[in-house]
């Protein structure tokens, strides 16, 4: 049968309101809840296999005007097919429950439901199912194609595979069980995952081009102005506090310039066409003391692969970067003719299939960063100005789920909200420590900043 689902645009389309205007953020974190939507559509499939009325009128909107019972019976079986998928996917969350967190609005726990869906829905094998033990925030894509890794945590090298994968979690028809059927034979729809990236790509910025693929959003004239004497301060505490990890901002000279920017190391030169990627600075958990969960369980988890698969580790990371790589490999050479070397290079990025976990996260660029809130990876803090603030200071509980922007602030309304999700910092997964200023060692990145400085850092940061 053939199916519908999600895109990048679902978890990568930013919206928000301000006093009665929507803004749209292309490539901004999304404010869904992926989970409710999954209970919502199963019982909305649910109410239409068993409620004649809505079947009979589902079957003439799927069949056509006037379907025969022969029709109806084979839909019929469909729908119960998926029913039973749903059903069974609900009985494996019922059992890792207890070590799962809740997701909420704009968060979710990406590579563990990529990891579920390919190891223990594709594979058949349901002990490789694991809990959603670290929600992460949606992050933006903007500039993603020339950071040199991605993910959170870096632990993603080469787009393709990236890309790839990501299809692979959202359900793209994947065989690993039927010799017959072709190992690895997919529904992946590769040239279009490479026009996908090609398009947010770009061409190689540069200091005259900028990025000329998706771009960073610029604060709107229907938000209120910019503070420009504060955003002035701002920027001398930007360059004292915070560039080291996150560069200068991009309109400089200096982001340019930057030594970052650089060759994959031990690549030769003949293989990439002129093109530089950023190095992303991976700043180890024991300094940021940011949350450890999304870094610490891709470490640690472990699944099990038939031997007839080829599979060579059992660590989650690496199974699942070669099962992506033998997928995108086994289209390559189904091809008529099969995909030269050449263009294999090109569709791959030309970048190997590097896999890593790394007990870190990556400090990006921090371009357009006032439109992606809640912020640090998990989203576990609502806004900048409690980003800047001492944990102390950030709320332990607040709501997420609501689009009105706080713009002084900058981030969304968090009082609480009918139907809305209740972050608690408590919870492992969700902690709000680290990337402090404060005085102290632990999480401690800089200076206590005064509730002024805070405010002019804000501001500038809003011009990024």
């Amino acid at each position: 049968m053939s199916r519908i689902g999600l895109t990048c645009a679902a978890c990568h389309t930013g919206r928000f309101t301000y006093q009665g205007t929507e803004f749209l953020v292309d490539g901004g974190p999304a404010i869904t809840d992926l989970g409710k939507f999954r209970t919502a559509l199963g019982l909305s499939m649910a109410f239409t296999r068993f409620v004649p009325y809505r079947f009979d009128r589902f079957a003439e909107r799927v069949i056509g005007a006037n379907p025969s019972e022969v029709e109806k019976t084979q839909l019929l079986a469909q729908l119960d097919k998926v029913l039973a998928q749903g059903k069974g996917l609900s009985d494996l969350d019922a059992i890792v429950a207890p070590q799962s967190v809740v997701e909420g609005y704009g968060r979710l726990d990406a590579l563990n439901r990529i990891g579920n869906e390919v190891f223990a829905i594709d594979l058949k094998t349901p002990e490789n199912y694991a809990a959603t033990s670290a929600p992460v925030h949606f992050p933006r894509i903007w500039d993603a194609s020339w950071f040199d890794w991605v993910q959170y945590n870096s632990s993603i090298e080469q787009p393709m595979v990236r890309n790839a994968g990501e299809a692979m979690g959202v359900s793209a028809m994947l065989n690993l069980t039927s010799p017959a059927g072709g190992l690895y034979n997919s529904g992946i729809e590769i040239m279009n995952l490479d026009r996908i990236e090609k398009s947010l790509a770009g061409k190689q910025p540069n200091a005259s081009t900028g990025f000329t693929g998706l771009k960073s959003p610029q604060w709107p004239s229907e938000l209120p102005p910019i503070d420009t004497k504060l955003a002035a301060q701002g920027e001398a505490l930007y360059g004292e506090h915070c560039q080291a990890c996150h560069l200068p901002p991009m309109n400089s000279a200096a982001f340019w310039t930057s030594d970052r920017w650089s060759l994959p190391s031990n690549r030769k030169e003949e293989h990439y066409p002129g093109e530089r990627y950023l190095h992303v600075t991976e700043v180890p958990i024991s300094k940021i003391g940011t949350d450890p969960a999304q870094a610490q369980d891709m470490l640690d988890r472990k699944v099990t692969v038939p031997r007839e698969l080829g599979i060579a580790s059992d660590n989650f990371g690496p199974a699942l970067g070669e099962v992506t790589e033998k997928t995108i490999k086994h289209w390559y050479d189904s091809q008529t003719p099969p995909v030269t070397p050449e263009k294999r290079e090109e569709l791959n990025g030309y970048r190997e299939n590097g896999i890593q976990a790394p007990l870190a996260y990556k400090a990006r660029p921090l371009n357009g960063i006032w439109a992606t809130p809640p912020y640090l990876h998990n989203g576990s803090v609502p806004n900048l100005y409690a980003l800047l603030s001492p944990v102390s200071e950030r709320p332990m509980k607040f709501y997420l789920g609501n689009r009105e922007y706080d713009p002084d602030n900058a981030g969304y309304r968090t009082d609480k909200l009918e139907g809305g999700f209740e972050l608690d910092t408590r919870i492992r997964g969700n902690t709000n420590t680290g990337h402090e200023f404060n005085n102290g060692k632990d999480g401690v990145i800089g200076r206590l900043l005064t509730p002024e400085e805070r405010r002019a850092l804000v501001e500038f940061l809003k011009t990024m």
